[in-house]
């Protein structure tokens, strides 16, 4: 077996169609259909149900592609490794995150990280909160930038960073904009401005208010904090946010209040594999942030 019948086979299985792979893989059709048949040869099933022009994977098909996956991940994992061991301040660090970490966590930790070594590439990738802890899972990235930092998970470590506060932003003519800081208790008649279904973050605000004995109100949806913040901007409502991702600027038309009695927190930090290791570069830029968010 070799690992040009695997690459094949991943992107005939990819597209489903052999003319299309080969057109993708730079290779006459023929040489794909000859490498495709020599592996189901070899391995003494059929990997593929032919269908006109297109293909689809068989049971087994689907087995193997999974494997084959993992298989010429372990194989780039091995290569880029052997490189990151004779020149680790050069390597690449593949990073996976949700959108709040996008406007001023990564970013910043990022820029100081490159300073010290500049020649250090990143390749990163935007997800939701589930698919981070996935793709960690899954080896397509090693290392997840997270909030709130998953407990006692069966496959990936927990590395808290620093703990950060969540805050309420309210219109700026707001009953409770001129006080000092609010209770969600003083919420709990408000209309709430919320992320999406299936947002973890918005799973994090519902619970907190739960606590404190009232359901919120959601008066309007926005995809991203920053939606959030143009709704609250517009006066349509309140929101509460990560406090980091005011450390910049407060929108205009706005105030942002602090939550008292109780506080309402997430913990920040990294997720790593349990079954494979970091690889050198990664290792530096895990240190770096333990060490550059200490003082947070």
């Amino acid at each position: 077996m070799e690992i040009r019948q695997l690459k094949y086979f991943m992107e005939v299985a990819k597209r489903e169609h052999i003319t299309e792979a080969a057109e993708e893989l730079h290779v006459a059709q023929s040489a794909v259909s000859r490498q495709i048949g020599n592996l189901e040869a070899e391995l003494g099933v059929d990997l593929f149900v032919r269908q006109g022009r297109r293909v689809r994977l068989t049971p087994v098909g689907r087995v193997f592609l999974e494997s084959s996956k993992k298989s010429l991940q372990m194989l780039e994992n091995a290569t880029q490794e052997v490189q990151e061991y004779l020149h680790p301040h050069r390597g690449t660090i593949r990073i996976t995150y949700p959108i709040s970490m996008a406007a001023y966590t990564l970013p910043t930790a990022i820029s100081s990280f490159r300073q010290t070594y500049p020649d250090a590439n990143f390749h990163l990738k935007q997800n939701v909160y589930y698919d981070v802890i996935e793709e960690v899972m899954s080896g397509e990235f090693n290392m997840g930038l997270l909030a709130p930092i998953p407990e006692d998970h069966d496959h990936v470590y927990g590395h808290v960073l620093f703990t950060e506060n969540v805050i309420v932003l309210l219109p700026q003519d707001h009953a409770l904009a001129g006080e000092p800081y609010v209770t969600l208790h003083q919420l709990r008649e408000e209309s709430f401005i919320l992320l999406p279904e299936g947002m973890h973050f918005r799973e994090l605000v519902i619970e907190a208010c739960r606590k404190q004995g009232f359901e919120p109100k959601t008066a309007f949806e926005g995809d991203d904090v920053d939606a959030l913040k143009g709704l609250v901007s517009a006066g349509l409502g309140i929101a509460l946010i990560p406090e980091v991702t005011l450390v910049d600027t407060t929108p205009r038309y706005t105030v942002k209040k602090k939550i008292r009695n109780p506080d309402v927190t997430r913990t920040v930090g990294l997720i790593t594999p349990k079954e494979r290791e970091l690889l050198p570069t990664e290792r530096i830029f895990f240190d770096f942030l333990h060490d550059f968010f200490s003082s947070f």
